[in-house]
């Protein structure tokens, strides 16, 4: 497996990528309350945002088997707020030591071959010598059925000896139903 950083994906490669990202997260349209899976021309014109690094995992024939985004550049993630880690950490927003992670993409069926690990410590090794923090933001599907939060803080325990995890924020969706009487 060959994993590399690019800054901009090329108009051929987008498709299969596309065909990826749809495959992993499509079933979020209907688990999350906020949207959670970009629609075609948001995805597109991430895969060409240069200040947004894209993470390519690929088998020997050059097939792609994950995909992530991350960057240190907040005001290129939608739907965060830059201020809040602005205020937060200062010093290291202002020296752009904060990554955003917008996602982590494994082909189906590879889940257990390493794919997901090697992207998450590509991400990590652009973070962890500069003293940064990486984000990301998980629905509650992901985090309580997949585990997603506890997979990462392991293996980034592994990589690194140590690492401390914290939950940033929450959002929860209430919803007022009014039956007929």
């Amino acid at each position: 497996m060959k994993v590399e950083l690019v800054e901009s994906l090329s108009t051929d490669a987008r498709p299969e990528a596309w065909r990826l990202y749809t495959e992993v997260f499509d079933d979020l349209r209907f688990r999350a309350v906020r949207r959670q899976v970009m629609y075609r021309p948001e995805f597109d014109s991430v895969m060409t945002d240069r200040r947004v690094s894209k993470c390519l995992a690929q088998d020997d024939g050059g097939g792609l088997r994950g995909l992530s985004t991350f960057t240190n550049d907040l005001a290129a993630v939608p739907l965060i707020s830059p201020e809040y880690f602005e205020r937060r950490w200062p010093d290291r927003f202002a020296a752009r030591r904060i990554w955003y992670c917008g996602f982590v993409a494994v082909r189906p069926g590879t889940e257990n071959s390493g794919v997901f690990a090697a992207l998450v410590e590509a991400m990590y090794r652009a973070a962890a010598p500069q003293d940064g923090i990486i984000g990301l933001d998980l629905c509650r599907h992901d985090d309580q059925v997949s585990k997603v939060s506890r997979a990462v803080r392991l293996m980034l325990h592994r990589l690194s000896g140590d690492v401390r995890a914290q939950r940033a924020d929450e959002q929860a969706y209430w919803l007022y139903e009014f039956p007929a009487a």
